[in-house]
């Protein structure tokens, strides 16, 4: 069984940190004041939408059968096991955007300023070290979860 993040809908208030502490953890310091001084924009892979006038988390589904990965012509877009998390391997991502046209769920995107895709890869530096995702930790009314998939979203 693999492990997802889910959203507790109700808990959202909107306050977008998920979004703040992503991008902190995807920044090449890893430090909010570093990455602001050195006018880092590492884009943030979680995204706080609304649905019925509320405010909903929106993260990658790192779908089974993903269709980011089937649609990438290079490889880059991949998951190295069953029940890991879908990559995007920079080095070979050549931008063509194919897998942000495949996903139907609009989970990847073009890097801003870049020329390679970007997803929620459920922090993978953080889960080699036994920590949640960075937007799950950051959630002050825990409205997100890293959990199994046997226990879905209340979405």
């Amino acid at each position: 069984m693999s492990k997802h993040i889910t959203v507790e809908t109700e808990k959202c208030v909107g306050c977008h940190t998920c979004e703040i502490a992503c991008a902190i953890a995807h920044s090449k310091s890893g430090d909010i004041e570093v990455m602001m001084l050195n006018g880092e924009t590492p884009g943030y892979r979680v995204r706080v939408g609304v649905r019925e006038d509320k405010p909903v988390p929106h993260t990658c589904l790192q779908c089974e059968k993903a269709a980011c990965v089937l649609a990438c012509p290079t490889g880059a877009v991949r998951r190295l096991a069953p029940g890991k998390p879908v990559l995007v391997d920079e080095e070979k991502c050549t931008g063509c955007a194919r897998c942000v046209e495949a996903c139907p769920f609009d989970m990847i995107e073009i890097q801003q300023g870049g020329s390679v895709a970007m997803k929620c890869d459920l922090c993978i530096r953080r889960l080699a070290k036994h920590e949640p995702p960075a937007c799950v930790a950051a959630c002050p009314t825990k409205a997100l979860k890293f959990e199994e998939d046997a226990v879905r979203s209340k979405v």
